[in-house]
Formats: structure tokens, sequence, C-alpha cells
């Protein structure tokens, strides 16, 4: 081995040592416009009670519920880990307005409406056609003040095996708060994104092969179901079926998707061609941009939250 290479080595392993990576930690592959390679997915903090919901806030930081704890979690720009709100309702998915208002799919009593500020909380929707949501899960808000979401459904617990069979959907609110089901026949519908342009609704469909794509009409009605990409993440469990495990969604400002899957985060360009994948340690559940420039992608996923730097940047109008 010649000096300057075993400088070189010596080097990079007082680097990885310096920052508190490993030289085993997950890293970037080579996605063209997207990420360098060898970029180190940076863990910054484990055991969270459910982790759901990132959105990048007004302040650079990151927002993400924990919805086992009942709360919402910060984390600074400077990774500083702390509680941004008590008593979320089993927030899950959230979505931000322009004047600083959150809105969530809540979990415990289901429904969805704002939670933040505190003082300004209003329910949008409780019940559809007189029948309680099941499990809402995520939800997007359009320009116009629109917000699609879905509802995963009845599944069985522990505490409850034999559920109340119920039909996943995916529903809309109008900027006139009238509520309307868009589709049923998703077999549990998961993430929902709009496309940068809104004239394309994604949904992630975890327990299909695909992410799904609809037109938007002007009325914000979807037609034209379609499949926008098959995914990596499409594999068969330990208990025989057969899942994609297709999660949270997210864009970027070329319009590209980023796709939270059982392969890690799937990279999707605007005509649903697989670009890549950057391994997660642990499933990913969900991600947003965030940081004072967007550049930098969070993923969080079973209690665990984690941050890498790319190339690419979020759309600077959205929360994620």
């Amino acid at each position: 081995m010649s000096v300057k290479y075993s400088t070189l080595l010596l080097s990079i392993s007082a680097l990885l040592a310096a920052g508190g990576a490993r030289a085993d930690d997950p890293v970037t592959p080579a996605i063209p416009g997207v990420a360098a390679g060898g970029v180190v997915l940076e863990l910054i903090k484990d055991g969270f009670n459910g982790t759901e919901g990132p959105i990048g806030y007004n302040d650079g930081s990151l927002l993400f519920t924990e919805t086992n704890a009942n709360k919402i979690v910060r984390i600074g720009p400077d990774d500083q880990v702390s509680t941004f709100l008590e008593n979320s309702n089993g927030a899950n998915g959230l979505a931000l307005t322009p004047d600083g208002k959150i809105i969530a799919v809540q979990t415990k009593d289901t429904q969805v409406g704002a939670i933040y500020p505190v003082k300004e909380k209003t329910v949008l929707a409780k019940d559809f056609q007189g029948v309680k949501f099941q499990r809402p899960n995520d939800l997007v808000r359009a320009g116009n003040g629109g917000i699609y979401f879905t509802d995963s459904g009845t599944r069985p617990t522990k505490e409850n095996p034999n559920p109340e069979p119920s039909h996943p959907g995916v529903f809309y609110i109008s900027p006139t708060g009238e509520l309307k089901q868009l589709a049923n026949d998703i077999e549990r519908p998961n993430g929902i994104q709009l496309s940068k342009d809104e004239k394309t609704l994604y949904v992630a469909n975890t327990q299909g092969e695909h992410i799904l794509a609809y037109d938007i009409a002007a009325d914000g009605s979807i037609a034209n179901r379609r499949n926008f990409a098959k995914l990596e993440g499409w594999q068969k469990g330990e208990d025989g079926t057969w899942s994609s495990g297709a999660d949270g969604l997210a864009l970027d400002d070329e319009g590209r998707l980023f796709v939270a899957s059982n392969a890690g985060v799937e990279v999707l360009s605007a005509k649903g061609e697989a670009l890549g994948t950057i391994p997660v340690p642990k499933k990913p559940q969900n991600l947003a941009f965030a940081g004072i420039n967007k550049s930098t992608l969070y993923v969080v996923g079973r209690g665990a939250a984690y941050k890498v730097p790319l190339l690419t940047k979020g759309i600077s109008s959205r929360p994620k």
C-alpha cells in the first residue's frame, strides 16, 4: 500500500470519527441531480414512540408526529429535539396553511382539522355520510385551500382482532368545506401528494405494487386512475403476503417523487422512471424536505429520525 493511499484512508477514518459516523453507515448512491454518491444518512435520534407526518416548518425546523405519544416533535436546524405540541389527538399526517395553521389527520377521535395554534382548533371533517373515519392517514393541501386525505380503513389489532369492516378511501375537502369521497377501490391508501403543477394526484397503496396517479379536474375531483411507477419495495413478507410498503410521499423542486417503501427512499422522475433508492436502516414511514434552503431530506420511521443533504431541494412554497 502506498504512503499516499494509506494517508488518505487515515484521513477518511478521522473524518468519520469526528462526525460521529461509522464506516458501515448507509450512504446515498449517485443519483444525477438528486444525490452525490457516498453521502451518509445521519441518525438524529432513535427511540421515538411513533414516527409520522413530517413537514418543513417556516423557521427551518422539521416537525413530525410522535403519534403513539400523542404529540408533535420539533427537530431544529441544529438537530436539537424538543416537543412542539402536546395532546395532538393522535395526529398523523400534517399540512401547513400560509398563515401558519397546522392541519392534521387525527387518529384518536378520528377527524381532520386544525390543531395549531391551540386557540384556533377547528374540525373540517369528522365523518362521511354519518360514518366516522377509521384511520385517517395522510393529507396534502392544494394551493387553493382544498385538502386531499386518505383513510386506510380498519386493521386488526391486539385489542380489536375482528374490527367492523370499512371502506378505505381518498377524500377531498373543498375550499368551501364540502367533503367528497374520491376513491374507494384502493386496498390500503396511505401517503398522498400533489404534482408540482397540481394537475396530478399521487397515492401510495401500501398493499399494491405501484404508486397510483390520477388527473385532477377543476372542481378537485379525480379521474383516469393509472399505475404511475412500479416500486422496488414490492416484496413478500415473512407472513407470506406481498406489499410495497409504500407510505409517505415528498416532491422536490424538479417534480421528482420521493417514496418511503420497503426498499428505502425510492426516487422517481416526474414521468415515473426509477432513478435510484436511498437505503435507510429502519423501514421508512414518511419523509419531507426541510432546513433553511430545503435541501435536506428528513426521513422518519420505526421510531427513528434521519437526515441527509441532497443536491436537489424541496418546493419552497410547500411544507414537504
